[in-house]
């Protein structure tokens, strides 16, 4: 249980949030969300005692153990895997290595035989003699086998040791758990995993996400950092989010009947309150909702870009065709005789092997030459790329967003470019910004904005919600569900990928496995195919 009352965080004068009191109970998730910059990760940093809040206190009961997962990837280079796993409990790997040096002693003492009848004691009671079986487990579900467990760290790649440092969070059962961005670089199977590990958790879970789907698995409370305030609220992402939007619509309009919009949302919680959820603790959410009020519903400030997608004219009926094409990458074949054909109409999400995937549309795009084989557009395509380096385009750009928006558009008057900027969120003097200044995330919404100039009726897409914050990625993925034409997409967003596709092409280097059906579907599939 963690208790936080009257908390407030001032940076340079500036005002983060203030008199958050809330109080976090055991046996729940809370998912924190909020805008990029609005304190999220900073609010996790108060909790875990890291970052001391400008007024205010956060009181943990004594003897709760708390687990934080760590971010810096390379702390634990010195460590084997195993070793790294088993701090996520401190003191038990104290208690492991000061036994390890005792019984190592030539001169045991009698002093030292009553020093190791202790530590052996709290090595019992903290599950010492199942550590090593326990976070080779950990490590199985996420995907890292027995031939990790006894290497060095710094002889990891970026991926596993992040699934390392998160098995490390996970270990010893913590009574509060503090995770920012979790799934980041971790494949669905893991992702699965630690949704179906989280799900079980008895502790108090406090999570930090953009990934939609995990939070609407995991979660039973959302706490809302917005308006300079932190609330909690009952229910997962996607119910706190078709709330704030039927709270917003009530707040400003001022035309309709507030009775009747009141009537709206009270069919909207009955409507959740029944609503079949696979979570393993959706009896107890369907209770926490039925006795919410309408006062209890929250609103939100947070602005969200208009992405939408018009192809100039409609594709005919053949769209791709492509032969044999195999490609070599530093070395490693990472295409191989890979054939398909695309069809009208076809959302794809490309799947598996992410540098395979990324090769196959610089080579659809024209960036790349296969090695072997061929591809043909259909005469009546037009084609638009996304790709997953965006540097190209800005790094050494003197241009501002303005000038540089006007190279895509045939209508160059200021008022329609800012017009258009201002709906993907440049406004005012932000248009004046040299592109090459801007963060991760306006640089896609730039991309993006390039990509609805271009009216193509095909769009390729390498990872476009990476660096988006939550609402860029909602309205990126309404454009892409509501557009008329064909997509072919990457992404790590589950529901992003779930909501858009009709067909999954995963691409394991050697092999290609083709499904027409949701990604849901394709996983239900591969889990069968793996029993």
């Amino acid at each position: 249980m963690i208790n936080v009352t009257d908390v407030s965080l001032m940076f340079g004068g500036t005002k983060l949030f203030a008199g958050a009191t809330l109080k976090f109970m055991p046996g729940n998730c809370y998912g924190v969300v909020g805008a990029n910059g609005a304190g999220k990760s900073t609010f996790l940093k108060i909790l875990s005692g890291e970052l001391e809040p400008t007024t205010g206190t956060v009181e943990i009961p004594a003897g709760n153990r708390m687990s934080v997962l760590k971010q810096d990837q390379f702390k634990y280079d010195e460590y084997p895997v195993l070793d790294t796993v088993i701090m996520g409990n401190l003191r038990l790997y104290e208690i492991m290595k000061q036994k390890e040096a005792l019984y190592a002693k030539e001169d045991f003492t009698e002093e030292d035989g009553n020093l190791a009848a202790e530590l052996e004691g709290e090595f019992a009671e903290l599950n010492g003699w199942e550590a090593e079986s326990d976070a080779a487990k950990l490590l199985q579900g996420l995907g890292l086998g027995d031939e990790y467990h006894y290497l060095q760290m710094s002889d990891l790649k970026g991926g596993e040791k992040v699934k390392v440092l998160l098995a490390q969070a996970l270990f010893g059962q913590p009574d509060i758990l503090l995770m920012d961005e979790p799934t980041n670089n971790l494949d669905f199977e893991s992702v699965d995993w630690l949704e179906n590990y989280l799900q079980d958790f008895p502790g108090t879970l406090i999570v930090v996400s953009h990934d939609r789907h995990f939070l609407n698995t995991i979660c039973t409370h959302t706490v809302d950092i917005d308006f300079n305030q932190v609330k909690l609220y009952v229910g997962n992402y996607d119910f706190w989010y078709e709330s704030s939007q039927l709270m917003q619509r009530l707040l400003n309009d001022q035309k309709k009947k507030r009775e009747d919009k009141i009537k709206e949302l009270q069919s909207f919680i009955q409507r959740f309150a029944a609503n079949k959820s696979k979570s393993k603790q959706a009896t107890s959410r369907r209770k926490l909702i039925d006795k919410l009020t309408i006062e209890e519903m929250p609103a939100s400030s947070r602005k969200y870009p208009y992405v939408a997608f018009s192809p100039e004219r409609e594709a005919g009926k053949d769209i791709l065709s492509v032969d044999g094409i195999s490609k070599t990458v530093d070395g490693v074949k990472v295409l191989d005789n890979v054939t398909f054909t695309i069809n009208k109409n076809d959302k794809v999400a490309f799947v598996g092997n992410e540098i395979a995937a990324t090769t196959l549309f610089k080579i659809l795009s024209g960036e790349l030459e296969p090695d072997e084989g061929t591809y043909k557009w259909g005469v009546t395509t037009t084609q638009s790329y996304f790709p997953k380096d965006n540097g190209a385009y800005f790094n050494d750009s003197e241009l501002s967003i303005l000038q540089w928006f006007s190279q895509f558009t045939n209508d160059e008057t200021e008022s329609y470019m800012r017009g258009f900027l201002g709906r993907m969120l440049f406004s005012g003097d932000d248009v004046y910004k040299q592109v090459k200044v801007l963060s991760g995330g306006e640089k896609v919404r730039c991309m993006l904005s390039r990509m609805m100039l271009s009216n193509a009726n095909v769009l390729i897409l390498d990872q476009p919600t990476n660096h988006l914050d939550l609402e860029s990625i909602t309205s990126v993925n309404t454009g892409l569900s509501e557009f008329s034409g064909t997509v072919l997409f990457t992404s790590h967003d589950h529901e992003f990928v779930q909501t858009i596709a009709n067909r999954v092409i995963e691409l394991g280097g050697v092999y290609v496995i083709d499904r027409l059906s949701t990604f849901d579907e394709y996983l239900e599939w591969k889990k069968a195919q793996n029993k």
